[in-house]
């Protein structure tokens, strides 16, 4: 386990030197955030912070993984996956705080690129890396082989996973958090089956999560934008695939559940009654909005992360 150790140390530490060079490098390019004017009143103060810092915890990720890891196709294979998510996010940060386009990508170039590149993870995995095609039901045993339908569910776990992340990142550490116990919970599963390659990467991921909350826990001095959230979702999808949990994912990632469940009830709702179930959503906000301050708010989903997280190790034993 102290071996286990190694990689989110190391990553932590490089993204922890890493930040103040990066911070005044985002500051000269003038990548500053955009907050939403329907948003709460309280985030427009946040205007002009650094957006695009998930670069910190990619380079920290990637150094301590080639490091740390055993050279692979499935070391590759994740890294590659993350930074091309990464790299999505990354043109929409640009577009949209460099160039000064209002919307950045548009939905179906970004929905695209993400469907495009799930695809490929899923050939790749059932193809090259050894997963296969055979997903397992939690509790009942139940084997289920999919054949070449596989890659579809890849992609849209992969799809579904970036889009949750990107909707949870909204308030200072709230995503970064979050995604450091679920990566946990991932490197312990890893550890447990004896899949040395995704124990390095999921330990690493959560020590890039942990130094990247020195500079992103509030008040934030940079953010991740899309650059980040994108790229969280990959690499937490992506260990899901690699580890056959692709329908305990959503136990293990609860949080990122709530939030876009939040988000779809909220439209269903106002569309069908004309009312809204929350003051506003993503349900973080409705915490917000109900008067709660916005660290008590992230330490209170960062609680209920480590529950849920809990909860799918706990479930994989039954």
């Amino acid at each position: 386990m102290i071996e286990a150790l190694k990689p989110l140390v190391l990553a932590a530490v490089v993204t922890l030197i890493l930040g103040p060079p990066v911070l005044v490098f985002l500051r000269r390019l003038k990548a500053g955030q955009t907050v939403r004017s329907d948003g709460p009143r309280s985030h427009l103060a946040k205007a002009g912070t650094p957006t695009m810092g998930g670069v910190l915890f990619l380079i920290g990720l990637t150094v301590s993984t080639l490091v740390l890891a055993p050279p692979s196709p499935l070391t590759l294979s994740t890294l590659i996956l993350t930074w091309g998510y990464a790299l999505i996010g990354l043109v929409d940060d640009g577009l949209k705080v460099i160039l000064h386009r209002p919307l950045g990508l548009m939905a179906r170039q970004k929905l695209g690129g993400q469907v495009l590149l799930g695809l490929v993870a899923g050939v790749a995995a059932m193809l090259w890396l050894g997963r296969g095609s055979v997903i397992q039901v939690p509790v009942t045993g139940w084997r289920w082989d999919l054949g070449w339908y596989y890659p579809l569910l890849a992609a849209l776990l992969l799809v579904a996973t970036t889009n949750a992340v990107n909707l949870t990142d909204g308030l200072d550490g709230l995503a970064a958090g979050i995604t450091l116990w679920v990566a946990l919970a991932y490197g312990i599963l890893a550890l447990t089956l004896g899949q040395g390659e995704l124990v390095t990467f999921a330990m690493a991921l959560a020590g890039g999560c942990l130094g990247f909350l020195v500079y992103n826990f509030h008040p934030a001095r940079v953010f991740m934008g899309d650059t980040g959230s994108l790229a969280l979702g990959a690499a937490i999808g992506f260990l899901a695939i690699m580890t056959r949990t692709e329908l305990v994912l959503p136990v293990l990632g609860g949080v990122y559940v709530l939030e876009t469940l939040s988000v779809i009830l909220q439209v269903v709702s106002f569309r069908l009654t004309g009312r809204r179930l929350f003051r506003m959503s993503p349900l973080h906000h409705h915490f917000e909005l109900g008067g709660w301050p916005e660290s008590r708010v992230v330490l209170f989903f960062w609680a209920l992360a480590i529950i849920m997280a809990l909860a799918g190790l706990y479930l994989l034993t039954i």
